[in-house]
């Protein structure tokens, strides 16, 4: 059963003519006559008496406008509710994030928002792996770098942010550090699994030159948090996200490794399966989040970066 028919009988009854309602929903009378030819046919049952001069409800047709009538209201009530609450910073959002970033800054930083948005709540889902919109419940998630799916919206929080070289003092004591990108083959390489490809080729800039090295190591994750508690326990040479690290860095607990080189570009997206999914909360989320990148790296880049 179609909405349009059910309006066009309700305007019909009320106005007593098909053609006045056909002009009142912007119709041809062909279509109108049609719409309530199918109302008709639904129901088993003729709702109005026709001549060329007069049109009248029958005595099902009377019965039936009232429920009609509700049925409509509950339809527009309905609608406005939707609209109500999609200009509200209300509801449950279920995000998906990298784990070391979600672990260590971002959940805090939701703990923050909720703070501000009580109507707000969160279903976290943290993972290094990319969110399969169309498999998952997730509404959004937090990753690294443009998404290969052309059809996912793609909104940058932090645009700037690179890989940096980082190992820890009890490591470089033990090794000396790299001068060069070529060098760190004969270094423990902490490698990191992103779907089942390990990130193994290293890329690097300097100036208008790239270089690429292989590097090898004794240990490979798909949880970027281990990495990092690799590095950090003196087990190798690490290649991280610097939004990852820059408390390590600004603490010394790590040290950055081949500075006059600039490290693969990893931007910081929010993504989405598409823009209706961009209610108020989502972009208010989304404002918040990139104020805050601005003010960490603010506060925590140490000079070197």
């Amino acid at each position: 059963m179609r909405i349009e028919d059910l309006l066009v009988f309700v305007r019909a009854a009320e106005n007593g003519s098909f053609s006045a309602a056909a002009r009142e929903l912007d119709l041809t009378p062909a279509v109108a006559s049609a719409a309530l030819k199918r109302l008709e046919a639904e129901l088993q049952t003729r709702l109005f008496v026709r001549s060329t001069r007069s049109l009248r409800l029958t005595s099902d047709g009377e019965r039936y406008l009232e429920h009609a009538r509700s049925a409509l209201t509950a339809l527009e009530a309905g609608r406005d509710a939707i609209a109500q609450d999609k200009q509200r910073i209300s509801g449950t959002l279920s995000i998906s994030m990298p784990s070391d970033l979600g672990r260590n800054l971002l959940t805090g930083w939701l703990d923050d928002f909720q703070r501000e948005h009580p109507a707000v709540g969160f279903q976290i889902r943290i993972s290094d792996r990319l969110a399969d919109f169309y498999r998952q419940p997730v509404d959004i998630a937090l990753r690294y770098g443009a998404p290969e799916d052309s059809s996912l919206v793609a909104l940058p929080l932090e645009p700037t942010n690179r890989r940096v070289l980082v190992a820890s003092p009890d490591y470089l004591v033990r090794h000396p550090a790299p001068q060069t990108p070529a060098q760190l083959r004969q270094h423990n390489c902490l490698r990191f699994l992103l779907s089942d490809t390990v990130h193994e080729r290293w890329r690097f800039s300097q100036g208008d030159t790239d270089y690429t090295v292989a590097v090898h190591g004794d240990r490979v994750s798909d949880d970027g948090e281990v990495v990092r508690r690799w590095v950090l326990a003196g087990l190798g040479i690490a290649y991280k996200s610097k939004l990852d690290v820059l408390p390590d860095l600004q603490l010394g607990r790590l040290q950055l490794l081949l500075p006059q080189y600039q490290g693969e570009a990893a931007p910081m997206y929010l993504l989405c399966a598409h823009r209706l999914t961009l209610s108020p909360t989502v972009i208010r989320l989304r404002e918040y989040l990139q104020s805050r990148f601005a003010r960490y790296i603010q506060i925590a880049n140490p000079a070197a970066l």
